[in-house]
């Protein structure tokens, strides 16, 4: 099976990494695939918004199978899989996991401890999703390493250019240093409000400083409150509202991630050849 682990990263806090990283993995099990969903925040946003309001009471997390990895104990990954009533497996996340940031820092080979959990379940899942928290610490460096690839939602509300330059180069280090594999699919313009200027004005902004050098989904994600609503109800947008825009967009990122892989896959075979 041909398996792909993406990281879905920005450190700054609400541009829609979370709710991506569910409605992306849902879509991508909807279209036929096996789909494992990570989540690495210790606030625990993506293991609450599948359903698990109470995550520090679930008996393994991410945070246990990182610690057997450290340890050198074996790392059983299915101890801690949630099997998810719309067809994704989930490894949940709980407060604990804010102390393996510090915890890493005395580690060898700090940095592959969630690739090598992630080894323990290659081949089983065609997309691996990984959510990561809003910062440029440890954990989401390990995410990198782990990953073969990087999607970058950014809210359209809202440029942290500086922000932006800040994550391409901790990835670009990454690239360089430590994972030679890994590859940005692209930046995901998510909470867009077509009826401002503004937004449209970011939008452009962003296609000429970056449009360039990487891609830049074609789908956006629009700002909807219904949207907003779904965290506390355990589904995702293709449950609670299947006909609206936040589905259909959703519905289209996913056709797109699948038409990239596609693409990559054939460039990839002709390579060969």
């Amino acid at each position: 099976m041909n398996s792909k682990v993406i990281a879905l990263a920005n450190q700054k806090g609400g541009v829609s990494k979370t709710t991506t990283t569910a409605n992306l993995g849902i879509g991508l099990a909807n279209a036929g695939k096996k789909v494992l969903l990570i989540d690495l925040d210790p606030q625990a946003s993506l293991t609450i918004s599948l359903g698990y309001p109470k995550p520090e009471e679930l008996p393994c997390t991410i945070t246990d199978l990182m610690i057997r990895s450290i340890t050198n104990k074996p790392i059983c990954p299915e101890d801690a899989i949630i099997h998810h009533e719309e067809g994704v497996d989930l490894i949940p996340s709980s407060i604990e996991l804010s102390g393996m940031e510090a915890s890493l820092v005395n580690v060898m080979s700090r940095e592959t401890v969630l690739r090598q959990v992630l080894e323990e379940v290659a081949g089983r899942y065609d997309y691996t999703l990984i959510d990561c928290m809003p910062s440029l610490g440890m954990l989401t460096i390990n995410a990198l390493t782990a990953a073969d690839s990087v999607v970058i939602p950014v809210q359209a509300q809202y440029l942290p250019a500086k922000g932006m330059e800040q994550l391409l180069q901790t990835i670009s280090k990454v690239h360089r240093q430590i994972n030679h594999n890994l590859k940005i699919d692209g930046i995901l313009l998510a909470m867009v409000d077509n009826r401002t200027n503004y937004s449209k004005e970011i939008t452009a902004l962003l296609k000429d400083t970056y449009g360039g050098k990487i891609r830049i989904f074609s789908t956006e994600i629009p700002h909807s409150v219904r949207a907003a609503e779904i965290s506390a109800e355990g589904k995702s947008i293709f449950r609670h509202d299947s006909k609206g825009k936040v589905a259909e967009a959703y519905r289209e990122l996913t056709k797109e991630v699948l038409q990239n892989e596609r693409q990559r896959q054939k460039h990839q075979s002709d390579f060969v050849r």
